[in-house]
């Protein structure tokens, strides 16, 4: 047996939500570059205001990371990392750790199983209400991991803080929580991707003895959710970033900016930064999986009798 083994009390909800949130922040300091990386891919060559287009700077994951380090120093690869984790601590929660709650409210009383529609139900809900309350971190965050490769000078923001007080100020409400609708897509599509990818091949890895309910299982099963993750919200996910870092004015809402994206890059442009994507989705849901199973573990056995 590879892990703590499978309790014989299931753990608690709370003890899921407080899991999942640890496991995602242990899960973005593992991958933050990788994010990082991608968030340069999908916003290189954006037609910015005034009219101006930027010359190709990043080439690949390594390309963009080893430019990165040397133009602007190694710390430049975790920029944003505080609004990232404060993001998985609601984020994550809500979206991963409510997850289970949620399916079983969405389940019919005395059903054999959980149906994929149930699945999938469950997944758009936490997905889309751990949008609803977690935008702003992620909007800073977007937005801390672009302004990396602008000067000193050019930079909006000093400090997390400061860019949740200027963004307030200057945009308003409006400007905490923009790109909630793509957002609420993106992590909708991502949900059902990663976590009922996930909850499907354990179920079926577990079902047909292929292996045992340990770290193994949980890996497999997780590489698998952040492929089928990727794949399916790698569109959204160049609209989002792209309109989060947009300029008040830039675009109307997201479908001017999806437009735009067309129109600049064609349907291609809809992918940019899938490897780093993958990558970091990929990596992203074996660590998050892997330390949000053995974290639920730890809990029910130091929980008192």
């Amino acid at each position: 047996m590879v892990g703590l083994k499978p309790p014989e009390v299931p753990p608690t909800a709370a003890m899921k939500f407080v899991s999942a949130g640890m496991a995602g922040c242990i899960a973005d300091l593992c991958t933050f570059p990788l994010d990082t990386a991608k968030v340069r891919l999908q916003i290189q060559g954006e037609v910015r205001i005034p009219r101006t287009v930027s010359s190709v700077e990043y080439r690949g994951v390594l390309g963009t990371l080893s430019t990165m380090v040397r133009t602007e120093g190694a710390r430049s690869l975790y920029s944003g990392l505080a609004a990232g984790l404060q993001r998985q601590m609601s984020f994550a929660s809500i979206r991963i750790g409510l997850y289970d709650s949620v399916k079983q409210l969405y389940t019919p009383k005395g059903a054999d199983s959980t149906g994929m529609g149930t699945r999938l139900l469950a997944g758009c809900t936490t997905g889309a209400v751990a949008v609803a309350c977690a935008q702003p971190t992620d909007v800073v965050k977007v937005r801390f991991q672009a302004s990396g490769a602008l000067p000193d000078s050019a930079r909006r923001y000093s400090g997390t803080v400061d860019a949740y007080r200027t963004i307030g100020r200057e945009e308003g409400i409006r400007g905490l929580w923009r790109g909630t609708l793509p957002n609420i897509a993106r992590n909708a599509i991502i949900n059902c991707g990663e976590l009922v990818t996930y909850d499907l091949l354990k179920d079926a890895l577990l079902r047909a003895q292929l292996m045992s309910d340990n770290v193994p299982c949980h890996f497999v099963a997780a590489f698998g959710a952040g492929f089928c993750a990727t794949v399916v919200a790698s569109p959204v996910d160049v609209v989002k970033t792209r309109y989060m870092n947009a300029s008040p004015g830039q675009y109307r809402n997201a479908l001017s900016c999806l437009l735009a994206l067309l129109m600049q890059d064609g349907p291609a442009g809809l992918y940019k930064g899938f490897v780093p994507s993958f990558l970091r989705l990929g990596s992203w849901n074996v660590v998050m999986f892997v330390s949000y199973e053995q974290l639920q573990r730890a809990m029910v056995l130091v929980r008192p009798a």
